[in-house]
């Protein structure tokens, strides 16, 4: 069984790619997010078992945010009902064209950011959990999610279980302790965590903002990518991290924001070698060009449960298999708005076989 801890939220947005100003007063689109829920709920929709532990406030809202992720077949036994704090809330302004998405954050006192190590049954939370999915999302939120995410990795450590994080940087969070500066305060934290990770996820951004390793010829604000660079990228992680037995990076570049390039790229350790996907006939690194975008938020999410459906299984485990899916599973939820993937198996495989044209299946 995978196990993801983390915050899930409640995401607000206007409808219909309007600005705030539009919408608000008037009706907007409330939907769930946050990067380790958003996994399991993708995961338990491939036909994975997934439990989702959080902490919340117990009311009407947050009653249906945990009827929505059982209706999807995840695990909500080990959710915290908390009597302090409340439901984080996030904000997404969808953008178009050359306009860009933005985000506003909501979270402080949440229960999550609230909760201490004492208050979790780390022993019941992980019984018969195989693998755990954790993020550099939820520590950014408060010292105590910090505290809770290092000792939840450990005490799965002492067990056995798999660890895979993805870095996650967001720098309007880290923001916890005063007088330090976001990613210094990022660095720090992960530096703790990563000795006990087997798989780092991340994206175009993230090893250089909490790692401090660069890819070259890249630069990620003019949507230009280097994907052969991350091979170096990768090996410096594995390098410096002898635990860690795979690196896998999304790689994304932004034409606009209806109009971006989407690929992925999967290091093993054991073989020194990278893995890019999607190829072209020639076996040539060969972007998805997606075009008229309908919600790129949970993408990475959506990547990292393919590619952990992927590497858990009979048929995707080679890493070329593994990257492809987790590739085209991401790809397709593109498609699809809010942070959830509702993707299912037979169709990213249809899309890892080369069915991209969109026709109507009768």
């Amino acid at each position: 069984m995978f196990l993801g801890f983390g915050e899930v939220m409640a995401r607000i947005a206007p409808p219909n790619r309007q600005r705030w100003q539009q919408a608000v007063p008037g009706a907007v689109d409330v939907t769930w997010g946050g990067g380790e829920a958003n996994v399991c709920a993708s995961l338990s929709m491939l036909g994975r078992r997934a439990r989702y532990v959080t902490a919340l406030p117990k009311n009407a809202i947050t009653d249906c945010l945990v009827s929505s992720l059982r209706g999807l077949g995840v695990d909500t036994d080990h959710v915290y009902w908390r009597d302090a704090g409340r439901l984080g809330v996030y904000y997404v302004e969808v953008g178009a064209n050359q306009r860009g998405s933005t985000v506003l954050y909501d979270r402080e006192y949440s229960a999550v950011s609230l909760a201490e190590v004492e208050e979790y049954n780390f022993s019941a939370i992980l019984d018969g959990v195989t693998w755990l999915h954790i993020t550099g999302i939820t520590p950014a939120i408060s010292e105590n999610a910090c505290a809770v995410n290092l000792a939840l990795v450990q005490k799965a450590k002492t067990l056995g279980v798999t660890v895979s994080c993805d870095l996650n940087y967001r720098k309007k969070l880290w923001k916890w302790r005063a007088g330090t500066e976001p990613r210094e305060l990022a660095r720090a934290c992960m530096a703790e965590v990563l000795p006990l990770v087997d798989v780092v996820i991340g994206n175009e951004e993230d090893a250089a903002d909490v790692l401090d390793i660069h890819a070259a010829d890249t630069d990620v604000a003019r949507g230009e990518i280097n994907a052969a660079a991350y091979t170096s990228v990768a090996r410096q992680i594995v390098n410096r991290y002898g635990n860690v037995r795979q690196v896998a990076i999304t790689l994304r570049e932004s034409i606009s924001a209806d109009h971006n390039n989407w690929g992925g790229m999967l290091f093993d350790a054991s073989a020194d070698q990278a893995y890019l996907a999607p190829l072209d006939n020639a076996g040539n690194y060969q972007p998805y060009e997606i075009r008229n975008i309908v919600d790129r938020v949970g993408a990475g999410d959506s990547f990292s449960a393919g590619l952990l459906y992927a590497l858990t299984s009979d048929v995707y485990a080679e890493p070329q298999q593994a990257v492809q899916f987790a590739v085209a599973a991401s790809c397709l939820k593109h498609s699809i708005r809010g942070d959830f993937n509702y993707v299912m198996k037979d169709e990213v495989e249809a899309m890892v076989r080369g069915n991209t044209t969109g026709r109507v299946q009768r």
